[in-house]
């Protein structure tokens, strides 16, 4: 990266944040640290000697983006912060990354194409774990067979504790079901409705479909017109589903997600340093025209480990001039092996 160029970490000293941060450094990246907290702020920016900026986001944001290239936006629920940081982005011409999956925000994110093209900008959410994995397994399944009609992902991120950031971001989502893609259209379905039984590499497993960000992203990558994700889930995981289905307005109602979520930030942790470098996920994808089929597994890092190294090596391409103007996913922005760029990930094709 030139010595010109300036990245900004919001949301710094969160779970992830700080990860992101702590992995920029060791990869010499100097971001400036940002967030709505001055004191941890101060406390992380003095131990890693970098510039630090306190502000939220119900502030006015673009003034603190000046003189910033690129952000690295890592402080969810998105569907609370995203637009402020997209509009102050697109305000003062800088490239926006995120670590979303939630499908409101990528498909609203998406509506910001032409402008961020026509700024010479690129909007990239979803730049770590939610959904560099799953875009580039998508993506690779559709360059196996290019007419492909339906895509199924699922995915087993190895029972790692989720981190208050993440579990917050789920809390959000309750009460609304899941989502699956069907003729282009994304439409919502009971949770548990729809199972399958796959093995992403960890045996045959139960699965059922979960709103993950690639009914979004994937079909902007390839085009495919039904998609479904997948994730393990017990018996008693599904009884857990059809009772939030059955709860559901009473979940989604506002007073209800705010407790849920006070109550996370006080008990979550997220994954230690051991756990993160010890951990590992896995990923199956298959891709169907309805007579030829094609499968492939991605094997990647600890999901956070991952999303650290993910965000960085895009930050690191975006400093150094390589962003693609407009909304682009990890794959339609780098390839379909953007993902191997990360140690220890590896495709297998299965077929």
């Amino acid at each position: 990266m030139s010595d010109d160029t300036t990245a900004l970490v919001y949301g710094a000293y969160g779970y992830t944040g700080e990860l992101v941060a702590r992995t920029a450094v060791e990869a010499d990246i100097e971001p400036i640290l940002a967030g709505r907290r001055e004191n941890p702020l101060r406390k992380l920016a003095a131990e890693l000697e970098l510039e630090y900026r306190a502000f939220g986001l119900d502030d006015p944001v673009a003034p603190h983006l000046a003189d910033v290239d690129v952000v690295a936006h890592c402080a969810g629920p998105f569907v609370d912060t995203y637009q402020p940081m997209v509009d102050a982005c697109l305000a003062t011409e800088t490239h926006y990354l995120d670590i979303t999956g939630e499908i409101p925000v990528l498909e609203a994110i998406k509506q910001y194409d032409e402008l961020a093209a026509d700024a010479g900008l690129m909007f990239l959410p979803g730049a770590g774990f939610d959904v560099v994995p799953s875009d580039c397994l998508a993506a690779h399944l559709h360059e196996r067979l290019p007419d492909a009609t339906e895509l199924t992902v699922a995915f087993d991120a190895g029972g790692i504790e989720a981190s208050a950031g993440t579990m917050k971001t789920m809390v959000e989502g309750l009460g609304e079901g899941s989502a699956v893609r069907e003729n282009d259209h994304i439409v919502s379905v009971p949770y548990g409705e729809r199972t399958r039984v796959i093995d992403t590499g960890e045996g045959p497993q139960t699965m059922t479909a979960f709103p993950w960000g690639d009914v979004s992203t994937a079909h902007h990558s390839t085009g495919i017109p039904n998609i479904g994700v997948y994730v393990p889930v017990s018996e008693r995981g599904q009884r857990v589903m059809r009772a939030m289905d059955v709860l559901g307005p009473v979940l989604s109602a506002e007073p209800v997600k705010r407790a849920l979520q006070w109550g996370i930030e006080q008990t979550a942790e997220g994954p230690d340093k051991h756990e993160r470098e010890t951990g590992s996920a896995s990923f199956y994808g298959e891709a169907t025209n309805g007579e030829e089929t094609v499968r492939s597994r991605v094997r990647t890092p600890e999901t956070y480990q991952f999303t650290a190294e993910s965000v960085v090596e895009i930050l690191d391409r975006v400093l150094a001039g390589e962003a693609v103007p407009g909304y682009q996913t990890p794959s339609s922005a780098y390839g379909s092996e953007f993902v191997l760029a990360i140690d220890g990930c590896s495709f297998e094709d299965l077929d």
